[in-house]
């Protein structure tokens, strides 16, 4: 009996990306969908969307598990996407890469800070963002 390794790796690259997108605002939501896109390439399945607007929501998501990006939004108010990136790059074992978003380009050392895996500021520059957010999506997980 044989088994054959890269027919499980291809279905797997051919799986939908699920990427957990929070901010309280919804028109920074909105510019995120429409800049990233509906998927990340020509015949790519589309990227499933979960969209957050409170800090709660996000960590259920979290627990819950299954993603394989997060995007948080470090202006979003009460709590920020920078402390809660912090945060579950501490409690989270394998947390997903954890792209924060910023307000100017000076708040990189803040994403620097909370161990952020990228951090792409506004104004959000489309090409920029769904560069980001492909190359974060392909990086092996590391187990």
């Amino acid at each position: 009996m044989t088994t054959d390794l890269n027919e499980s790796d291809s279905t797997a690259s051919d799986r939908a990306p699920r990427v957990l997108l929070y901010s309280d605002n919804v028109d920074t939501r909105a510019q995120v969908l429409l800049a990233v896109g509906r998927r990340l390439s020509r015949g790519a399945p589309d990227i499933e969307w979960v969209e957050t607007a409170t800090h709660a929501a996000v960590i259920d998501h979290a627990d819950a598990g299954g993603f394989d990006l997060f995007v948080f939004d470090g202006e979003a108010a009460k709590s920020g996407g920078l402390g809660l990136c912090r945060q579950l790059k501490n409690e989270l074992f394998r947390c997903p890469p954890i792209l924060v978003l910023t307000g100017r380009p000076q708040d990189a050392w803040l994403a620097s800070w909370s161990l952020a895996d990228a951090v792409v500021a506004a104004p959000l520059d489309p090409v920029e963002l769904q560069g980001v957010v492909a190359r974060l999506l392909a990086a092996p997980v590391i187990a």
